[in-house]
Formats: structure tokens, sequence, C-alpha cells
């Protein structure tokens, strides 16, 4: 193509001017440097959404239906529904949560208790997956999991008793209705370890019986939580319940990315907060392309005239620059691209930039590589400096042939 011969011709050329010649080495380099480091910054970005992620999901179910009113409900699962809507539920559980107090010799603690019922006591995944010792099975009654944080402060391990009571129990003590707070025994069955601080130091589970007599509340549960095979399908499911529960009182449902939804929302403003910071270079280095693409017009004025003289067309000549543009904008898209993947490679291979494992839950900088966010930042790169050579590209083809020779 002729077009993309002389395009390739000025781009290789030695004889432009050094100052132009600078200018668009620095701004190919500005655009490598750019997407190289939006590539780096997003993947390090969901390296550590994938953590927070995979730490949620070991005790967030992925819908989670809990009743308003604390009184006994009659769940009744849509089968119909969901047999037309295609969703399996892995499992499901009802539960009954509340603050519980441990009570020890020297002192007393406050803790999320949370009562899992006996289908979740068989098989509470997520929980068995990050015990430490014991199991999750309450083969009988009073017997609790407790977090890591919170069994090294109480100096207990399995087979240990711990001390359990409720604040309504206490606030009867206190009425005059129960002169003393009525105080259970519990058995740590199991003790796990999630590596988030708050979860391991407040965070306890037991049986669905043990927990409602702790609070004092037979027969009632706080809701029902479901495990789908497919977490991708928890708004559909969530859908579902919502229209069958349209006319059943008052209910609260919640996926798993609505239970940490303000969580979530943050990480994803710092995601997008990255892309425009970073975009910037991509930017700034556009502007000195379409800089370098005009002075180069300028300088190749006689060339210009010279090719309209042999029968080059506007359009042809308006080519030759577009593509010149567009070469540049190939070259430093691909070289940041490959950079970026470089880098990335390493960090997963070799963990090069370590983290103190004693301030952090992990031992090196998380990369998780999307390709959607590679051929995105790659796309928008290339789109933006192709961007830049449209106006030099119409000078260059708005040329006289008598203005560009007469003073030469």
């Amino acid at each position: 193509m002729f077009e993309f011969f002389v395009a390739k011709k000025y781009v290789r050329s030695k004889n432009r001017s050094s100052f132009i010649s600078i200018i668009s080495a620095v701004s190919t380099l500005g655009v490598s440097i750019g997407v190289a480091a939006l590539i780096i910054v997003i993947s390090v970005f969901n390296g550590f959404g994938e953590i927070v992620h995979e730490m949620l999901q070991g005790f967030d179910p992925h819908v989670q239906v809990r009743y308003e009113e604390s009184k006994n409900q009659n769940f009744i699962i849509p089968e119909k529904e969901l047999n037309n809507s295609h969703i399996e539920i892995k499992y499901s559980s009802k539960f009954i949560d509340g603050k519980a107090i441990l009570v020890t010799d020297r002192s007393y603690e406050i803790i999320n208790l949370k009562g899992i019922g006996n289908e979740a006591e068989r098989e509470y995944s997520a929980l068995a997956k990050i015990l430490v010792a014991g199991d999750a099975q309450f083969t009988a009654k009073n017997q609790i999991i407790l977090g890591s944080q919170m069994a090294i402060k109480l100096r207990k391990f399995i087979g240990d008793t711990v001390l359990v009571t409720s604040f309504k129990k206490v606030e009867k003590a206190l009425t005059g209705i129960n002169p003393i707070p009525e105080i259970k025994p519990f058995v740590v069955k199991g003790i796990f370890q999630s590596n988030n601080k708050d979860y391991d130091y407040n965070s306890s589970f037991t049986s669905l019986t043990s927990a409602q007599e702790v609070f004092a509340s037979p027969g009632r549960i706080s809701g029902m939580e479901f495990w789908l095979n497919d977490i991708n399908q928890s708004e559909n499911f969530k859908k579902i319940i919502e229209s069958s529960f349209q006319n059943s009182g008052r209910i609260t449902i919640n996926t798993w990315y609505d239970l940490h939804r303000n969580l979530y929302d943050v990480m994803q403003i710092e995601k997008w907060a990255a892309y425009f910071l970073l975009g910037l270079i991509i930017a700034v280095s556009t502007f000195n392309i379409l800089s370098s693409l005009s002075m180069s017009v300028i300088e190749k004025k006689k060339d210009i005239a010279v090719l309209q003289t042999l029968g080059a067309t506007q359009y042809q000549i308006k080519k030759i620059f577009f593509i010149e543009g567009i070469l540049i904008a190939i070259v430093g898209t691909l070289t940041g691209t490959v950079i970026g993947l470089l880098v990335c490679y390493l960090q997963i291979e070799f963990n090069f930039y370590p983290l103190d494992p004693q301030k952090f839950i992990i031992d090196a900088m998380p990369i998780k590589v999307l390709t959607s966010d590679v051929v995105y930042i790659s796309v928008i790169a290339f789109l933006l400096t192709s961007l830049a050579s449209i106006y030099p590209a119409k000078k260059a083809a708005s040329q006289s042939i008598i203005e560009s020779i007469k003073w030469e």
C-alpha cells in the first residue's frame, strides 16, 4: 500500500528534526508507561478484591433472608419458580444470631453468636474450610466454635469450657425477673481462622437449638441462608424470593454483595479513580503526539507538495499522516501492554514485591489479570492515540502546492 509505505518511512525517518523526534519518542513512551501502569494497578486492585471476596465468602451466604419481626416464621421455598429458573441450591440453613457474652474468671467478652440449622451442621462447608482445629459438626448441645483471636485471648482449646449468656438474660436479672442471669457452659468444638481479625475475634458459631436457648427464644429463627451452585445466580434467586414473599410479611433479602455493599462500592470507586488518574498519563501523551505530528506536517511541506505534484490526492495525503499516527499508537499500546503483563507475570511467579506477613494476611502483592481489563485499556489507549492524528492529517491534506514550495 502506497500510503502505508510512506507513513512507515516517515515514522522511521532519520532526517526528521531531532526536537520533533524527541517529542514523538517521549509521547510514545508516555503511552507505553500509561498502559503498563493501568494494567499493573488494576490487576493489583483485582488481586486485593479477590482476597477480600474470598475472606467474606468464608462467612457470608450467597443469599440471606432475614425476618424483621422477632417471631418464628414459616419459610416455604418456591420450588416451582426455582425449577423454572434452573437455579440449583447447594444447601440451605435456618439461623438465629445476636449478641452474646462470654464470661471468664477475669473478664467478659461480647461476641456475635450465630446458631446454624441441622442441615448446615452436616455440611457448613464455608466454615469447615477455615477450621484450624476441631470440626464443624455439632454432635451434642452446647458446643461452640470460636475464632482464633478469641480463643487465644481466652486461652481456650478443643474440649475446654466457656460460659455463655445473652443480653436478654442479663436484662432480666437487672430488672429483677431473675436475680442471677442464666449462664450456660459451652464446650469448644472447633477453632477457625479467617484471616479477618474482626471475624476471628467477634464471631462464634453453635447449633440452632443451643443458640435459641442462649437467646431465650425457643423455636424462633432470624431467617434462612442459601448457598447456590452458581453464585452469579444470587440476584435472580433474590428476585424469586421477593416475588414469593410479597404478601407474606416483612423480610429483608440480601445477596452476598448486599451484605457488604459499602465495602464493594468503595473498592469499585477506587478502581475507577485509578482508571481516571492513570488515564491522564495517556491523555497527556496523546496531546504530545498531536503536537509532534502537527510539527511533522510543517516539516514535510515540501514532501507533501512533491507527492501532490506526482498525483497524490488529498485523501491519500490525509491517509499517510493518519497511518503514521496509528503506527505510533500501535507501538505505544503494544509496548505498554507487554510491559504491564510481564511485570504482572513476574510478580505472580516470583513475588518480587513481598509484604510483611506480620502486618498483612498475605506475603506478597496480589495480582489478578483479567482479559477484559487488558483489552479495555489497550483499546481505549489505541483509540485515544489514533484520534490525535486526525487533525494533523487534515492539516496536511489542506496544504497548497504553491504555498509549500514557493520558499524552497
